[in-house]
């Protein structure tokens, strides 16, 4: 049976239900630019290949976590899969790929100009990379699995030293979202009231996951309990595409190659 990290929102645990939705509204609405040879980086529990996997001409998913590339391969036979430990991207050509996805993934990267100048390498003329990231003026906490997270302009400004043209949208939400999101901010600060030394940005990331997994979990169990059907009811049609990635939970870019 797979053990979720609360970084990992799965779509079998109720409580991660509003994560799992934003999560998969990336995928929805990366469509329209979805064609040709597709690469997805950081293909996690398969959304890419159910969502996006008919738009293209052929799909390889590549995970660094092995279990999770073993588990993909069984769930879809005939496939392609495969384990990286990225960047750089060893064995990709150049201009191979008409489209890249990877959502949820750059923050995670120590070398995130590398990153994302080899999306640039692997991309055909014309191809075009579709990211997104936690917008960090909404972030509650500090997640120390992730090295960074961006504000609009910081992203912009990495990207558009890369790529010919940098579209920023984001991942928005209606007044249903807003609510759990408010919700979830007071319940946060209840918790962090009790990190009176800030030690939540002054110890190491390995020290924090374990107790931020607990808090993490239990966070959303309670929120669960409190708001009740709300947090069932959010689906992927409550976070809307917005054109201003400042009003966005999630930063969602279209980084363009001439």
């Amino acid at each position: 049976m797979a053990t979720y990290t609360t970084e990992i929102a799965s779509d079998k645990l109720v409580s991660d239900n509003p994560i799992h939705q934003r999560l998969l509204k990336a995928y929805i609405a990366a469509k329209p630019w979805i064609s040709g040879k597709l690469l997805e980086v950081g293909c996690g529990e398969g959304r890419g290949v159910e969502e996006l996997l008919p738009l293209a001409e052929s799909y390889l998913g590549l995970d660094k976590i092995g279990e999770v590339i073993e588990m993909l391969q069984k769930k879809f036979p005939g496939v392609d899969f495969q384990q990286a430990v990225i960047p750089p991207f060893q064995g990709f050509e150049d201009n191979s790929y008409d489209t890249i996805v990877s959502f949820q993934v750059i923050e995670h990267i120590q070398n995130d100009k590398l990153f994302l100048q080899e999306f640039y390498r692997m991309l055909k003329p014309g191809g075009k990379a579709i990211i997104s990231t936690p917008n960090n003026t909404h972030t509650l906490s500090r997640n120390p699995w992730h090295i960074r997270e961006y504000v609009p302009q910081e992203l912009i400004d990495l990207a558009s030293g890369i790529f010919d043209k940098v579209e920023a949208k984001g991942i928005g939400g209606n007044e249903k979202v807003w609510t759990y999101h408010e919700a979830n901010r007071k319940s946060v600060q209840k918790i962090m009231r009790f990190d009176i030394f800030d030690l939540q940005h002054k110890l190491p990331a390995s020290i924090l996951r374990m107790p931020y997994e607990i808090l993490n979990r239990l966070n959303r169990n309670k929120l669960h309990k409190q708001q009740g059907n709300s947090v069932v009811e959010i689906t992927h049609e409550d976070f809307p595409l917005v054109e201003n990635p400042a009003e966005g939970l999630d930063l969602f870019y279209i980084l363009w190659k001439k």
